[in-house]
């Protein structure tokens, strides 16, 4: 089960919108060993594709260098769907290499109206990843001050 804070909930879902109709791409770093997704990490989608997100080699290796230092690891690695499901893609699984990150998809393809308004819902979900087989999890949406938590499989919200 993934157990995230609604305001890092937030922070992806804005980011997935944001960069419509590219993929958005970023981690959620932890203490190590803690399973705690703590600090909320926007990366560049250096494809730039409505289809494929890829890390900046750059940023990723100074990325990983930062948890180093801060004894952190990736909890959760998100990226966003434009125009599917968020389920993971063939591409997706073969890139999965963290087995103790939580793979979060966001699909922004119900978010944006004609118009291009984004106040449409979004499909949250959370996936192991391990040697190619693919394990959905359920989702707790910790709350913020005075609202109660959400327990999903599938959170749609906006």
């Amino acid at each position: 089960m993934l157990t995230i804070a609604q305001e890092t909930y937030d922070a992806i879902v804005a980011h997935a919108k944001r960069d419509h109709p590219d993929e958005a791409c970023g981690v959620v770093a932890g203490p190590e060993g803690s399973d705690r997704p703590e600090r909320f990490i926007p990366m560049v989608n250096a494809a730039g594709s409505p289809t494929f997100y890829e890390f900046d080699s750059s940023e990723l290796l100074a990325l990983y260098k930062d948890m180093d230092a801060r004894d952190e690891e990736p909890v959760v690695i998100y990226h966003s769907h434009t125009a599917t499901e968020a389920y993971p893609s063939r591409t997706d699984i073969g890139l999965a290499s963290e087995p103790n990150a939580h793979y979060v998809l966001v699909s922004t393809r119900n978010s944006f109206d004609e118009e291009g308004n984004s106040d449409g819902p979004v499909e949250f979900r959370s996936y192991r990843i391990i040697d190619g087989v693919v394990t959905e999890e359920d989702i707790t949406v910790t709350p913020t001050a005075g609202t109660p938590p959400e327990t999903s499989q599938e959170a749609s919200t906006t």
